[in-house]
């Protein structure tokens, strides 16, 4: 097809370009927490898109979690309209990453290129395939200056603290719905030769339990929350972790281990000579008070499946501590809900993943595999507030290289999830047209 030649022709002549952009965004150390640089990322971002002709526009986030005057959860949507109207294909990247951690042996904010690799925190996930899609969409207009309909790209913050002040905050502004948009491919990393349909469900709670202060000399003077919540593992151990590991799938998640469902403990904490407790500052690092704890706290990430129900899920802990409260002598507590967001998966016989599974199929040669994700991104947000249920996760990266020291992705995965890209908007734009 001579108009596909002509796409992938113009996206290899874009290769140092694409590098260069990477690097460019890696560069700009967006760390969240806290926040940094989100408005100079959002703002390079919108600089290159004006000049190629995007209406811009930045969406501040006021008053979700962690937006201050000195960390603004400034998001970034772009927008070129076609020759006359149609169906709108929009491109989602986070521009947020996480930190950078110990182990490295490159500049994480260095952007360095060897060995057909860019490293750097946030190349992987996912700078690479923000970059990517900013090529595939420019290579499109170029070789079709008369499409129909529109693209959008947009560069969103905070998925890596949930998504509230980007993706969630859009959609409950409409950015993430008909009639706007129609198809929503999310650049994630799950490998170029992968489409996700979405992910498990996640449930996140703080479970508290608690005592009586006492001198830690004297401790059958008070009642120890801790050993409290220690009751509470035990029980998870012998009831609730068997249990889970029962729960089987249909969904096709990778990797394996997580098509049953599954539990972590996040944190624990217990004891008044903490950190950050009562007062005390996070660098404090004098001894423990000698006291009884009268409260221990816990924080539990439960992903589910989609054939679980969220009240049972519920249940099954609530149960248990229940069970305590009946059985233990002194056992109380209180459980708070977090976070919590249902399982998700797009029909595979939906216009987004054929688009792109012909793509995959075109550009690489072979059939993709749909993968459903083992942890949540922002998917769920245009799912649950958007309605909008178009919308994949598919871009370059190795998952697994994810908030790893010494992050890379691979430029060739780059150009050629670029392609795909480009294939995708010229069936979704062209869709049913003669």
């Amino acid at each position: 097809m001579p108009l596909l030649e002509e796409l992938n022709r113009r996206i290899d002549d874009k290769t140092s370009d694409l590098v260069g952009l990477t690097v460019d965004l890696i560069r700009i150390p967006t760390i969240n927490p806290p926040g940094d640089a989100y408005t100079p990322c959002a703002e390079f971002i919108g600089r290159r898109l004006l000049s190629r002709g995007f209406q811009v526009e930045y969406v501040r986030a006021h008053d979700t979690p962690g937006d201050s005057d000195r960390f603004p959860r400034t998001n970034i949507i772009a927008r070129r309209e076609g020759r006359a109207p149609g169906k709108t294909v929009h491109f989602n990247s986070h521009i947020d990453v996480v930190e950078a951690g110990d182990g490295w042996t490159l500049d994480p904010f260095g952007g360095d290129v060897r060995d057909g690799k860019i490293y750097g925190r946030g190349s992987c996930d996912m700078k690479g395939g923000l970059a990517a899609s900013i090529i595939a969409a420019e290579a499109y207009i170029e070789a079709y200056p008369d499409f129909f309909g529109a693209i959008e790209i947009s560069g969103t913050v905070d998925e890596e603290s949930g998504g509230f002040g980007g993706v969630a905050h859009l959609a409950s502004k409409g950015y993430f719905s008909r009639p706007r948009v129609d198809h929503v491919i999310i650049p994630e990393p799950l490998n170029k030769d992968r489409i996700c349909l979405g992910h498990r469900g996640v449930w996140w709670a703080e479970i508290e339990t608690f005592g009586k202060q006492a001198h830690g000399s004297m401790p059958f003077l008070g009642d120890c929350a801790v050993r409290h919540m220690g009751s509470v593992l035990s029980a998870f151990e012998d009831e609730l972790y068997p249990q889970l590991a029962q729960k089987r799938t249909e969904m096709p998640v990778v990797p394996e281990g997580a098509k049953q469902s599954t539990m972590n403990i996040n944190s624990f904490h217990g004891g008044e000579g903490e950190p950050g407790t009562h007062g005390k500052p996070l660098d404090y690092s004098g001894l423990p008070s000698p006291n009884v704890p009268d409260s221990c706290r816990m924080v539990i990430d439960r992903r589910f499946l989609i054939e679980e129900d969220l009240g049972t899920v519920k249940g099954e802990v609530v149960g248990i501590l229940e069970s305590l409260k009946s059985s233990r002598e002194n056992f109380n507590y209180a459980i708070t809900d977090l976070m919590e967001v249902l399982p998700t998966m797009t029909d595979k016989d939906a216009p987004v993943v054929k688009a792109v599974s012909d793509g995959i199929s075109e550009v690489l040669g072979r059939q993709p595999d749909l993968v459903i994700s083992p942890g949540t991104y922002d998917q769920k947000h245009i799912a649950r507030i958007g309605h909008l249920h178009d919308c994949i996760a598919y871009g370059p990266g190795i998952l697994d290289l994810a908030h790893m020291a010494d992050e890379y992705v691979g430029i060739e995965d780059m150009v050629q999830s670029a392609k795909v890209m480009s294939y995708a908007i010229h069936a979704l734009l062209t869709e049913g047209r003669a």
